[in-house]
């Protein structure tokens, strides 16, 4: 069951993410709106990643969310799909420490193995919380319909991609890597929505608690 996250009082967020850099890419800009609620507590968690890159998440982590812990692994990257079992039970383990309100994570359908994988573990591991898939921009063209909107306003959407240049300095050769990518995408969500900019997500299951 997907319980609809409340709309006031404290609130547990998970961001889980197969590498660096996949959190603050696909919902940065919503992890700022979220570090500006009072009583929200952010954990992070990635999969993957070299010594050096794990440095850059935890560095961007807590700019993005002042006070949240970053918790890394170091499976292959590319090879999540074929350690299956090792990253169901780390999820696992890791659900006996986290009870979230709301889980980010990449979606089921994205063309990326590793995220893929998360996308659709992720659910059978925390049924009791509200889990949205993040869209990350790459080469395979796999952009799908959202079913929900986070509007962002555009210092919030140029905070966020300051913040990624920042903290990831080791992906600015990448030929995908600049900000007209990033706030292109957010503009372009954020016309789906009747805002300058928004982040996208898509959720599977959403209970409304309508009382």
């Amino acid at each position: 069951m997907k319980a609809l996250a409340p709309a006031a009082g404290p609130l547990q967020v998970l961001a889980v993410g197969a590498h660096p850099d996949d959190i603050e890419i696909g919902c940065g800009a919503t992890l700022l709106t979220l570090a500006a609620r009072p009583g929200t507590t952010v954990r992070g968690v990635v999969l993957t990643g070299s010594d050096a890159r794990v440095q850059e998440a935890t560095g961007a982590l807590a700019a993005f969310v002042p006070g949240a812990a970053l918790e890394a692994h170091a499976f292959p990257d590319g090879r999540l799909p074929a350690h299956w079992e090792a990253v169901k039970d780390v999820l696992h383990e890791l659900a006996t420490r986290a009870a979230p309100d709301v889980v980010l994570c990449p979606g089921p359908g994205d063309a990326h193995q590793d995220h893929r994988l998360l996308g659709q573990l992720v659910p059978t591991v925390w049924r009791d919380a509200l889990v949205l898939h993040y869209e990350i921009p790459k080469w395979d063209a796999d952009l799908h319909p959202p079913t929900h909107y986070v509007p962002v306003s555009p210092d919030m959407a140029r905070r966020k991609v300051a913040l990624l240049d920042a903290h990831y300095p080791s992906q600015h050769d990448r030929d995908w890597w600049d900000e007209e990518l990033f706030l292109g995408l957010m503009r372009l969500r954020g016309v789906e929505c009747k805002s300058r900019y928004a982040e996208a997500f898509s959720a599977h299951k959403v209970v409304l608690d309508l009382g």
